[in-house]
């Protein structure tokens, strides 16, 4: 079972830095679990003499739930910052990283980045926007992830369209540095995409409509 971290009262201020982490922390543990967690129910199947003739179906449960491990933690090394050795990152690596998340999301990816390569806080915000924004159509749809350079900054778009598109208010909180009651891994990945664009002297809005949900970011190069 994964400790929870301690609750913190955000009514009057924001989390301080160490708190921030754990959050983060929770949140990348609570994505993990659940395909590390199928993997061990797989191999415990297979060690059960009464359960052979489910062999196959361990076999199966094992090898999506692998792959679907494997995906998230490439994906969360770059969107979360832990692959700090970079100060480029290219456009290919990262739609084969957000793709691979797709792959176990109910919305569809249309990626149109025509860039070669984006800056360490524009490819952090690149990647995070469009997981959010595929985690904003629970019920299936498409999103659009593009990014272009636009004067001395680059502007990044993801719109989520789709039935049932929604964003929870506390992913508008966050993107716009605010605090807000009940934190959870939603809150803190929208702060934490707030705090680093605000370090590197960019912005990031969202706005929602009926079935479609919008974010942006300018990144200076």
């Amino acid at each position: 079972m994964t400790e929870e971290p301690p609750t913190f009262d955000v009514a009057a201020a924001p989390p301080p830095t160490a708190q921030v982490a754990a959050y983060l922390a929770a949140r990348m543990c609570h994505d993990f679990i659940s395909p590390a967690s199928a993997i061990v129910s797989g191999l415990d199947l297979l060690e059960d003499p009464t359960a052979q003739d489910m062999r196959e179906e361990a076999m199966g449960l094992i090898a999506s739930s692998a792959r679907k491990l494997a995906d998230l933690l490439a994906f969360t090394r770059v969107a979360f910052g832990a692959s700090a050795s970079a100060d480029t990152f290219d456009a290919r690596e990262l739609e084969k990283l957000t793709r691979g998340v797709f792959a176990h999301m109910r919305a569809e990816l249309d990626w149109e980045v025509s860039l070669e390569g984006l800056n360490k806080p524009a490819a952090r915000a690149l990647l995070n926007l469009a997981q959010m924004g595929g985690a904003a159509l629970p019920t299936g749809g498409t999103t659009r992830v593009r990014a272009v350079h636009e004067g001395a900054s680059t502007a990044i778009a993801v719109d989520a369209i789709g039935p049932k598109a929604r964003l929870r208010p506390e992913v508008l909180a966050g993107l716009r540095g605010e605090s807000s009651e009940g934190l959870h891994g939603h809150w803190v990945q929208a702060y934490y995409v707030h705090l680093f664009l605000t370090d590197a002297g960019g912005r990031v809005f969202a706005d929602v409509n009926d079935e479609r949900v919008v974010f942006a970011a300018t990144v200076p190069l």
